[in-house]
């Protein structure tokens, strides 16, 4: 095979300003890099060999440049069909300056499987379709969401601009610290917060304020999700309500985090919300340890700790969708961590050659999140005993 020739050769093409590419991800067996036009919503999955073609589409360099990078990394040049193929797939689905931006229902269907195979003679395919753009979910009475603000993301630009500061280290550390703190006060006092919480159910008043401070809690969480996004770059793309009855919620969607640069920023924002939750806690543990308060005010901050402190933890155990799971996907480097996981340990229980062929890091991470799960959901199951057993016994 030759280089492009004549004009092709000299072409510069560049990547719209809002298409974001994702760090190497493993998917199965594959790895692969998100794409993603920010402005329509629209993602894709590629192998590594188109990514490598496609970061480089910068404006600067010709796509003679671009081959020569190519040639040097994988030992073969790309042909002028190749090219064709690349830059008209990438043009179709509006992903150049200068083609025009198609909405998720105009794009179709894709036009092939994920690239980049083991190969190293594999010319780029069709970029295969990452995730679906969001389409709102029909209302009914029973079920429905509800967005509450026209610009979302221009909400949690003012929300940045008055509580950013607290993502400071010199603020952040020291709320940090004083949260676990809190935390260990909970745990060393647990079966008196355990007293509480029961009690609790005898007094519909102070059972209805602690629901409502625990509702409160859970939008807060959301939003900080939105700030911590915004503060790292990120855009929101929608603040609502969603209900499926008798529960109601706020929601807030971060459409790119997954683009972030770095695995730090992605960690932070998929953690905030919990930890949001459980700085929420912290006037209410400072009012249960030092104010003078009436007995049924003192259990029901004592109750409101504990339900607090779980509703946060529950929210990091590492299964879809909480939380959790977006930090062990982040951690492992991987998409779809839990449906990849279990296809790989259903193929190595079996002792199938094809758990064999997966890179060595996905003998590592897939495994890794399974033990880590059971642990979770072990620990989560002992502590429902005891706290159960706690309560008849005492």
């Amino acid at each position: 095979m030759s280089a492009a020739p004549g004009a092709l050769t000299s072409y510069r093409p560049a990547l719209r300003p809002r298409v974001l590419l994702s760090d190497p991800l493993l998917d199965g067996a594959a790895t692969v890099h998100l794409i993603k036009d920010a402005e329509t919503g629209n993602s894709f999955k590629v192998g590594p060999k188109e990514h490598f073609l496609i970061v480089r589409m910068d404006g600067e360099r010709s796509l003679g440049e671009i081959g020569e990078e190519y040639a040097g990394a994988y030992g073969r040049r790309l042909g002028d069909a190749h090219w064709r193929q690349l830059l008209s797939l990438l043009g179709a689905k509006g992903l150049l300056a200068g083609a025009p931006a198609r909405t998720a229902a105009q794009k179709g269907p894709a036009t092939g499987p994920v690239p980049g195979g083991p190969a190293p003679t594999a010319a780029p395919g069709a970029p295969a379709p990452a995730a679906p753009a969001h389409v709102p979910e029909p209302r009914t009475l029973l079920r429905g969401s509800l967005p509450l603000v026209a610009d979302a993301d221009a909400t949690t630009a003012r929300l940045h601009r008055a509580f950013g500061f607290l993502l400071a280290p010199p603020l952040l550390v020291p709320l940090l610290a004083l949260v676990l703190a809190m935390e260990a006060v909970v745990a060393a006092r647990s079966g008196e917060l355990l007293l509480a919480a029961k009690g609790l159910l005898a007094n519909p008043v102070l059972l209805t304020g602690t629901a409502v401070l625990l509702w409160v809690s859970t939008a807060l969480h959301e939003l900080a999700h939105g700030v911590t996004a915004r503060h790292y770059g990120g855009r929101v793309a929608e603040i609502g309500l969603r209900w499926r009855l008798p529960a109601v919620i706020m929601y807030c969607t971060v459409d790119d985090y997954l683009y972030f640069g770095t695995r730090r920023h992605r960690i932070a924002t998929a953690l905030a919300g919990a930890v949001m939750n459980l700085v929420f806690l912290l006037p209410f543990c400072a009012l249960w340890l030092f104010a003078p308060l009436d007995d049924a005010t003192h259990d029901a901050f004592a109750a409101l700790l504990l339900l607090g402190s779980v509703q946060a933890f529950a929210m990091l155990v590492p299964l879809p969708p909480l939380d959790g799971y977006r930090i062990a996907g982040q951690l492992a480097g991987a998409t779809g961590l839990a449906a990849s996981a279990g296809a790989y340990l259903r193929l190595a229980l079996r002792r199938s050659p094809e758990a064999a062929a997966y890179p060595r890091r996905a003998r590592i991470a897939y495994p890794a999140y399974a033990a880590v799960t059971v642990l979770v959901l072990a620990g989560t199951v002992a502590a429902a005993v005891a706290a159960t057993h706690h309560l008849l016994t005492a």
